[in-house]
């Protein structure tokens, strides 16, 4: 069995592989409802693999990654107290979890690699991008809107693609005890949003 691990970095981007690999999967299998005798022309993509552990591990990885440092900028950059102490809350919370998974995959002997096809870094440059180009209430609306997608995709891609994935069970076991923070880290700032009138 190969045990690889990933910390939760870069989640718009995972999320996004997770919806497409979940729609090449839907796609597969009403094509082969509707057409089963039907061979696939030359020209056809090939299937995407399915995910393994060590590419969950990457993507556990970045996710954690990024929300370090969108948390490390909002920590500098917000408005208020408020946000401040959110932003540092977030960047600490983090990378404990980051180091979690890392430690887990160095017991493990696993070596994370990300996706072939992975968009998170460029996901998450853009929203650093976005983010560091707001200023004032603006940074803070900015960075709080980000913080509830990010992690609302975050969950529907644990939810959805990578529980179901995982094969090692310390690594589901990981999975699984973290994941209740990225819905209370959601919660967090949705009610902060709601607070500043963000």
């Amino acid at each position: 069995m190969r045990k690889h691990l990933v910390p939760l970095a870069a989640l718009a981007a995972l999320s996004a592989l997770a919806c497409d690999r979940n729609a090449d999967r839907q796609d597969t299998v009403a094509t082969v409802d509707s057409a089963a005798a039907t061979p696939a022309p030359a020209t056809a993509e090939p299937a995407q693999p399915a995910l393994d552990d060590p590419t969950i591990v990457a993507i556990f990885d970045a996710a954690n990654t990024a929300d370090i440092e969108t948390g490390q900028l909002a920590a500098k950059r917000g408005t208020t107290k408020a946000v401040r102490d959110f932003g540092a809350m977030l960047a600490r919370d983090h990378q404990a979890v980051r180091q979690q998974g890392r430690d887990l995959a160095k017991r493990l002997g696993v070596t994370p690699t990300p996706p072939a096809d992975d968009a998170s870094a460029k996901a998450h440059a853009e929203a650093m991008a976005t983010l560091g180009a707001a200023q004032g209430k603006e940074f803070d609306r900015a960075f709080l809107d980000h913080e509830v997608q990010f992690h609302q995709q975050v969950i529907d891609a644990v939810n959805s693609t990578l529980l179901p994935a995982i094969q090692n069970a310390d690594v589901k076991a990981l999975v699984v005890k973290v994941a209740p923070a990225f819905e209370a880290h959601r919660v967090a700032a949705d009610n902060l949003r709601q607070k500043l009138g963000a």
